[in-house]
């Protein structure tokens, strides 16, 4: 098995919350800002870790019958230890998450790498898998909270990044119906920035040359359309 492509497509190629659009409750409700963003995804990441490498060694343990009960129960153990952990150490943090850091136990992203990955693969893969998919999380709610919390507060970190922010900031970007305006704003993009890479390597096969937003010309030297240029391939 790649190892690098393990631990890499939970960044890009898979990434929970912009391809596999799982997780989504925590994206929008706790990434008012970077910090809680940071904060939610290295949680999950820890559990994600942890109960994969626990499902993976006991997956021939596991009835198959009642494998998913058996998945839970891993997963709320270590959720435990970081709500513990969180209140201990964090209790700033722990007021900020709120409800959605003992949720981390029904998390679709968790649960879904417990079946789809951890219970038919080997420990260090299983761990490797929850690593990459941890931090692909943590780097979508940190884009989503980066996004929302300039442009709702102009600040970073909770720190101002100019003088005249209060005056241009947009306020309703810290409230519920931001968080679905700043989803939407960046499915869009992602989604966008995903059409372009598919028409280049479709362009690609055929032999014609990526332009931009000139004229795409084929190899004869003829006028294409982007979506003749991909109707092949379909």
């Amino acid at each position: 098995m790649d190892i690098k492509n393990v631990f890499t497509r939970g960044f890009f190629k898979e990434n929970p919350v912009f391809v596999l659009l799982l997780g989504l409750c925590p994206s929008l409700a706790v990434t008012t800002g970077l910090a809680n963003a940071i904060g939610m995804g290295l949680a999950a990441t820890f559990v994600l870790i942890c109960s994969n490498a626990i499902i993976s060694i006991f997956r021939s343990v596991f009835p198959a019958e009642v494998r998913i009960p058996c998945f839970i129960v891993v997963i709320a153990t270590f959720v435990t230890v970081v709500k513990m952990v969180v209140a201990a150490f964090f209790p700033e943090l722990k007021v900020s998450l709120g409800i959605f850091l003992p949720l981390i136990v029904v998390n679709c992203i968790i649960l879904g790498r417990a079946e789809a990955f951890a219970s038919k693969n080997g420990v260090f893969s299983s761990i490797v898998d929850g690593l990459g998919m941890g931090l692909g999380f943590t780097l979508a709610l940190s884009v989503i909270g980066i996004f929302r919390e300039i442009l709702g507060e102009w600040k970073i970190m909770g720190l101002p990044i100019s003088d005249f922010g209060g005056e241009y900031s947009m306020k309703i970007f810290i409230l519920a119906p931001g968080g679905f305006f700043a989803m939407g704003l960046l499915l869009a993009f992602f989604n966008h920035l995903g059409a372009r890479k598919k028409l280049k390597l479709a362009l690609a096969e055929k032999g014609i040359a990526d332009q931009g937003d000139e004229p795409v010309v084929d190899a004869a030297g003829g006028e294409v359309s982007p979506f003749q240029a991909t109707a092949d391939k379909k």
